[in-house]
């Protein structure tokens, strides 16, 4: 195991990204991403792998069929449903849980996405990874996961995390719906555009 020690704190996505950079740098095909708070359970991770064989994203998904959220607070429930309902409706994908943080990364898809133009900092960054990896046309699949709430420790989310969120993603689904206006008169479709 090695821990990438950071001076200072920039950030869920930043983290992120740094982790990712390390794994890619180091030569590893498959990237996995999970709390490490105890919330993602480590047996199910098997699950999340057998997907990547015929995927290039697997999202661990807490609202597809099997899956299952455990001792959260309804309100916290309340936000994440929503969220991804927005999300869904903002920006046209089929995703039932664009927001969780359990997933298995192909290295070819996260080469491919823009890690570089990333610049969503809290819990938006889940929902730009995938927006990022189905605009440039990987396959993204969910496959169920059992959330299970943290026993200690805080959440980090705020008031600014979900503002960002339902800024930056409003932002993509406006320019993504633009894109589909402008291909009914072109004749284009805007199926991989977008912010």
């Amino acid at each position: 195991m090695q821990v990438l020690h950071r001076l200072g704190k920039e950030g869920l996505g930043a983290a992120y990204i740094a982790g990712f950079r390390w794994g890619l740098d180091n030569g590893y095909g498959v990237l996995v991403e999970h709390d490490a708070d105890g919330s993602h359970q480590p047996e199910q991770l098997p699950r999340l792998l057998d997907a990547l064989r015929d995927a290039d994203l697997v999202l661990g998904s807490r609202y597809v069929k099997g899956g299952e959220v455990q001792n959260w607070p309804r309100s916290r429930e309340i936000l994440s449903r929503g969220g991804n309902i927005y999300t869904r409706l903002a920006l046209g994908i089929p995703l039932q849980d664009a927001t969780g943080g359990y997933r298995a990364f192909r290295r070819a898809t996260l080469e491919g996405i823009g890690l570089d133009e990333v610049a969503s900092a809290g819990y938006c960054f889940q929902v730009d990874l995938a927006w990022r990896a189905i605009k440039a046309g990987f396959k993204v699949v969910e496959v169920p996961i059992t959330f299970v709430e943290r026993e200690r420790g805080q959440s980090k989310m705020s008031q600014s995390i979900v503002i960002e969120a339902m800024a930056r993603v409003g932002r993509w689904g406006l320019a993504y719906r633009a894109g589909q206006v402008r291909g009914l008169f072109t004749g284009k479709t805007a199926a991989n555009k977008g912010g």
